[in-house]
């Protein structure tokens, strides 16, 4: 064999090996470009799924977040309102202290007043006492006593003698005025000449 077909030969065969190499490099290149993209889209389903997840957990979250603002919210204004109220009970019931304070203030100084005033009683009370146990007083009551009914009885024995006088002088006048009716009477028929004549 000729040393130019010997080459050819071999350029021939370096041909051959080329092309299957390239074409082995070609499939495996497609194989793996294949492998890559079946990946690529299970990594993009799953980062989906994984994103459908995060969001409807985050969407969860919220919803829980919200409502707990709200419960929260909800209880504050339940507790402010309950302050308010609170708040209000213990002014009405401040007020109502001070005011049973200002009544029990006046009836401390109305029960003083009446204690003092019993004090004052009971002080009289001992001395009358003390005098009724000394008799002092009872002797000025029965000296008053009779000299009342001395006094009475002087102005009884007056008053009997007055009208004792008083009766005198009735009858007194009556006897005058008896005597000058009968004086006129003897006078009626009687002609006396003298100026200086009257009849009575």
């Amino acid at each position: 064999m000729k040393t130019r077909e010997i080459i050819l030969i071999l350029i021939a065969a370096a041909f051959g090996g080329v092309a299957i190499v390239t074409w082995s490099g070609e499939e495996a290149a497609n194989q793996r470009a294949a492998k890559i993209s079946k990946e690529a889209n299970e990594a993009r389903l799953k980062s989906v799924a994984d994103i459908k997840v995060l969001n409807d957990k985050a969407a969860k979250d919220a919803a829980a977040f919200k409502k707990a603002i709200d419960e929260a919210a909800a209880a504050s204004a339940a507790k402010l309102a309950e302050g308010d109220a609170a708040k209000k009970k213990v002014e009405a019931e401040l007020a109502k202290a001070k005011e049973d304070a200002g009544k029990a203030a006046v009836k401390a100084a109305e029960l003083e007043k009446a204690k003092a005033d019993a004090a004052n009683r009971v002080n009289e009370l001992t001395a009358e006492l003390a005098r009724l146990r000394d008799g002092s007083e009872l002797k000025d009551a029965i000296a008053k006593q009779k000299k009342a009914e001395a006094d009475l009885e002087a102005a009884s024995t007056a008053l009997r003698d007055a009208n004792a006088k008083a009766a005198a002088a009735s009858a007194r006048v009556t006897e005058l005025e008896e005597e000058n009716r009968r004086l006129r009477e003897q006078t009626k028929g009687t002609d006396n000449a003298s100026p200086n004549y009257r009849a009575l």
